[in-house]
């Protein structure tokens, strides 16, 4: 049924007057890898083929369209007129399949699903558990299984086929389709009562001297807080270097230093007022997207599509800014203290 309906996809006539009647699909496949990184070498690595292959199914390509899709300059291949026209095509041939099997997936009969996460650690401890519980409300006969990982951990296992679905930073891959949830900047976190945290706003200079706690030594998070004071030629005052995010709210907590924290680790601390957050005038903004992940040209189930709506309407509800009344109220409390 699907090699029915990909033939009748394959009669769309292109305005170069170009058809792909005769395509196979991992040759569709391979010709917007290739178009994707600008090589086959690279195309090769991300499908997990020789680059034999991957020559091989371009060239089968080309030979039943009569055109060069690629033209090979010096540095990297580039898409030639006829590639350009054909790519949008070929991309909307593959979602097209996609529907076509959803579709079809929603015709079986099942008396239980299964829905297949995998997700960052962060993501595990502080925003799964609670879309999981109204997920487990709403589908008691679904089984869920969940694995934790860093982020292109995550990616590897969404692309290997073991998990259905990721939630975690944003990373690119050609076969993957992303759908951002929301911001999850890095914010400069500490206690009330510690000295440097009454302060509403510091320069990054200030911060050098501060100490800092640090955590997951090599995560994007790590590399991303350590960039924040390398491109400014500073060095952080780094007090304490833990495992996990988890351990470094805790000694945080403790008053033991300051962190630069998830909002999503902190997000309930911060309305509190249990910890205070410093803006850092003059520096960059510490952004990162809490991403859902899943194959492209895989659509998702009707068990992983409601677990999707879940995840959005909680990362809307979840993770909203403090207010700034009660930051104002922990200034206060902090200056009296």
């Amino acid at each position: 049924m699907i090699s029915f309906f990909y033939r009748a996809a394959c009669g769309i006539i292109l305005s170069s007057g170009l058809a792909l009647r005769s395509m196979e699909i991992d040759q569709v496949k391979t010709f917007l890898a290739v178009a994707a990184h600008g090589g086959f070498r690279r195309a090769a690595e991300v499908l997990n083929v020789s680059q034999p292959a991957v020559s091989a199914r371009i060239q089968a390509l080309e030979d039943s369209l009569g055109t060069s899709l690629f033209a090979r300059g010096a540095a990297k291949l580039s898409l030639t007129p006829a590639g350009r026209t054909l790519r949008p095509y070929a991309e909307q041939v593959l979602r097209d399949i996609a529907e076509a099997r959803q579709a079809v997936h929603q015709l079986q009969p099942s008396a239980a699903g299964a829905l297949r996460i995998a997700a960052a650690l962060s993501i595990c401890t502080y925003f799964l558990p609670d879309v999981l519980k109204r997920y487990q409300r709403a589908h008691p006969k679904t089984m869920v299984t969940v694995r934790a990982g860093h982020s292109k951990e995550v990616l590897q296992m969404v692309v290997d086929g073991e998990a259905d679905m990721g939630v975690a930073r944003a990373l690119n891959h050609p076969d993957i389709e992303t759908t951002t949830l929301r911001d999850d900047p890095l914010i400069l976190t500490g206690h009330p009562r510690h000295p440097n945290a009454r302060v509403a706003k510091a320069r990054l200079e200030q911060l050098e001297t501060w100490p800092l706690i640090f955590y997951d030594r090599g995560s994007s998070d790590w590399t991303l807080t350590q960039g924040l004071f390398r491109r400014a030629g500073l060095l952080p005052n780094v007090v304490l270097e833990v495992e996990s995010i988890e351990a470094a709210k805790r000694m945080v907590e403790r008053g033991l230093g300051l962190g630069f924290l998830p909002l999503i680790a902190v997000a309930q601390e911060l309305r509190s007022g249990k910890l205070r957050a410093i803006e850092i005038a003059g520096a960059e903004p510490l952004h990162r997207n809490l991403d859902v992940i899943h194959l492209r040209h895989q659509p998702l189930t009707a068990e992983a599509l409601s677990f999707l709506k879940l995840l959005q309407t909680a990362a809307a509800d979840s993770l909203k800014p403090y207010p700034r009344r009660a930051r104002r109220r922990t200034a206060r409390k902090a200056g009296a203290a």
